[in-house]
């Protein structure tokens, strides 16, 4: 079953059990974010470098199994294709189920210079890809927007941008889920298990 969640800079699909990354997020990423006052800071920057090549260990397993995702997530390093510009990537699936998480580390969008939650609302004001964004209620204190190439909420697809420095976030994207609150449930709940393995916590 494939799964379209209509996301901008990461997973939109699941191929095979699979999900794949979405060559939009390279082209939203490209989008140079402006200076606009909308954009929420960071006031205590979290370093995500020892994740960027074991992504898949930002998620703890004891925040998976009550989601039931029980099989191993499948790891896509940050290379040169459309695929796997905008960063590290870490993606689970429900075995049979056509329903997924996936967790993407925003490094290539920060090295292009339109990082952080400044190049999800860059692009957004550009509307390239990203046609949909919409400021989330902060998670652990860490300011988050939902986003997407349409609102697919309803649908069951929800974007989660999640800030961690000025030039740096995580996309939480969790698809074919049965509604709004199911999707974006999840992936709040994702995201706020990543600030506190960020933090150590």
């Amino acid at each position: 079953m494939t799964v379209s969640a209509g996301l901008a800079t990461a997973c939109t699909t699941t191929t095979g059990g699979t999900a794949s990354p979405s060559t939009a997020g390279s082209s939203a990423a490209t989008d140079a974010p402006s200076a606009d006052p909308d954009v929420p800071k960071v006031s205590v920057p979290l370093d995500a470098s020892k994740y960027v090549s074991d992504t898949c260990a930002i998620v703890p397993q004891e925040v998976l199994t009550p989601l039931r995702y029980t099989d191993p997530g499948v790891y896509q390093a940050k290379g040169d294709t459309a695929f796997t510009q905008a960063g590290p990537s870490c993606s689970w699936t429900r075995h049979g189920e056509g329903i997924g998480l996936s967790v993407e580390i925003g490094t290539g969008t920060r090295d292009r210079g339109a990082g952080g939650l400044a190049g999800l609302y860059g692009g957004y004001q550009n509307k390239t890809y990203i046609r949909f964004l919409e400021r989330a209620p902060d998670v652990e204190g860490y300011p988050a927007v939902y986003f997407g190439i349409q609102d697919d909420r309803p649908k069951g697809n929800c974007g989660l941008g999640l800030g961690i420095a000025d030039d740096l976030a995580i996309d939480v994207y969790a698809q074919g889920y049965e509604g709004q609150d199911d999707s974006c449930g999840a992936a709040t709940q994702v995201a706020s298990s990543i600030i506190k393995t960020l933090k150590g916590a």
